[in-house]
C-alpha cells in the first residue's frame, strides 16, 4: 500500500467513526418528517386543490410557475410542544410559509435584496412579529431554520442567527388551520403562493410545560 493509500484509508476510517457520533450529539431525539423519497406522512390541506408538491432530489419541492395556484402541504400527525429543523430555498421575490401547529407562520420569502426585517419578510411571526435582526440569504442558496413552541412562546433561529427569542403567540397568525390555540396542529407547508422547496425536515416532541 502506496503512503497516499494509506492516507486516504486512515482519513475515511476517522470519517466513518466521528461523523455518526457527531450527528448523533446534534439531533439526538429528533425524527424525520420526511423521508426523502415521497409524500408519505402529509396529504394536501385541500385535497381538489392543485398537487402542486413533489420530491425531486430528496426535497420537496413547490412549483406554481406559469400563474399555477397551488395548495398546502399537511403532517397528518399533530405536535404540541417542539423543536422543529429544516432547510428551505426560496427564489428571489418568492413567497412561503411554514406553519407551527398549522397556526402561526414562520415567513419564507426571498427577500436577501431586500436587507431589512419587517412583519412580513423572512423569517418573521407573519403580521405578528418581525425578525431581531436580518437573516435571509440569496435566492438560489439553501437557508437552515430551527423553531421551538412550548406553550404559545416560540423561538427561531435563522442561517445560525436568533430572530426570536421565546415569543409569546397567542393567536393565529392568517391562513391558519383553524384557532384552537390551545390544541395540538399540524405543520404545514404553505403552497399557495411561489415556488419552494423544503428538506431534512425533522422534529423533537418537547414535554408539555
Amino acid at each position: 500500500m502506496t503512503m497516499k493509500q494509506t492516507f486516504t484509508l486512515i482519513a475515511t476510517l476517522v470519517l466513518a467513526f466521528t461523523a455518526p457520533a457527531f450527528a448523533a450529539d446534534t439531533e439526538e431525539g429528533f425524527v424525520p418528517l420526511f423521508n426523502g423519497q415521497d409524500l408519505t406522512g402529509w396529504k394536501l390541506r385541500n385535497p381538489q386543490g392543485y398537487a402542486s408538491w413533489s420530491v425531486k432530489d430528496g426535497a420537496l419541492v413547490n412549483d406554481v410557475s406559469g400563474g399555477k395556484h397551488g395548495t398546502d402541504l399537511v403532517t397528518e400527525k399533530k405536535f404540541w410542544n417542539f423543536t422543529v429543523r429544516y432547510e428551505f430555498m426560496v427564489p428571489d421575490g418568492q413567497n412561503s410559509g411554514f406553519y407551527l401547529r398549522g397556526r402561526h407562520e414562520i415567513q419564507v420569502l426571498g427577500d436577501y435584496k431586500g436587507g431589512k426585517p419587517s412583519k412580513g419578510s423572512n423569517g418573521a411571526i407573519y403580521g405578528v412579529k418581525e425578525p431581531d435582526v436580518f437573516a435571509s440569504k440569496p435566492g438560489n442558496v439553501w437557508q437552515t431554520a430551527e423553531a421551538t413552541i412550548i406553550g404559545h412562546k416560540i423561538t427561531v433561529i435563522l442561517n445560525g442567527k436568533k430572530i426570536h427569542d421565546n415569543f409569546e403567540c397567542k393567536r393565529p397568525t392568517g391562513a391558519e388551520i383553524d384557532n384552537k390555540v390551545t390544541e395540538p396542529g399540524p405543520i404545514f407547508l404553505q403552497g399557495d403562493h411561489g415556488n419552494v422547496s423544503f428538506r431534512n425536515l425533522r422534529i423533537k416532541e418537547l414535554p408539555k410545560e
